[in-house]
């Protein structure tokens, strides 16, 4: 707390009242962090026409983002872990958040025919859950991690190829 007013300029009084406690910092730090995450998601995925390229686009922002803000990766993924059960609902519930964008990506390839069907909901809890371990592991790393954008071209191999596509499809990464 007292690092935070001093880099607030405020008084540790003045951050009590707005955060009462350690849970309620956190909570603000991923409620910010999911607003601007999700913007630049939407943004990247009007950038494409083709669902898979779309989930691509999405998954590939997030890493980018992630790679940009190792501190605030670190902190929700490690440091938010044990602070109370608000801060775990609330992050419970953006996972789901961008689980159901892939999720939706998937749906509509499996409609247009890109890939066969496959269940959904599974695939994209299994690729945001690849993805958020790839960020925890280098976030947590002590030596000079490996980029994130590095690391990405071997996990969409590995995503894609779980739904039959070729990752060096046109408009992929």
């Amino acid at each position: 707390m007292d690092a935070i007013a001093d880099e607030s300029q405020t008084s540790r009084g003045g951050v009590y009242f707005h955060f009462p406690n350690r849970e309620a910092i956190f909570i603000a730090l991923l409620n910010r962090t999911t607003q601007r995450l999700t913007r630049k998601i939407g943004e990247a995925l009007s950038s494409h026409d083709d669902p898979v390229a779309r989930a691509d686009a999405a998954l590939y922002t997030v890493m980018r983002t992630f790679s940009r803000h190792r501190g605030i990766a670190r902190l929700l993924m490690m440091e938010g872990h044990g602070l109370g059960r608000d801060f775990s609902l609330q992050m419970d519930r953006v996972r789901a958040g961008f689980s159901a964008i892939i999720q939706r990506e998937i749906e509509e390839a499996v409609r247009t025919g890109i890939i066969e069907p496959v269940d959904s909901e599974v695939t994209a809890t299994a690729w945001f859950g690849a993805l958020n371990e790839v960020i925890t592991r280098w976030a947590l790393s002590k030596d000079s991690p490996r980029s994130l954008e590095e690391s990405y071209a071997t996990l969409r191999t590995l995503l894609m190829r779980s739904v039959g596509v070729d990752s060096r499809r046109d408009g992929l990464r």
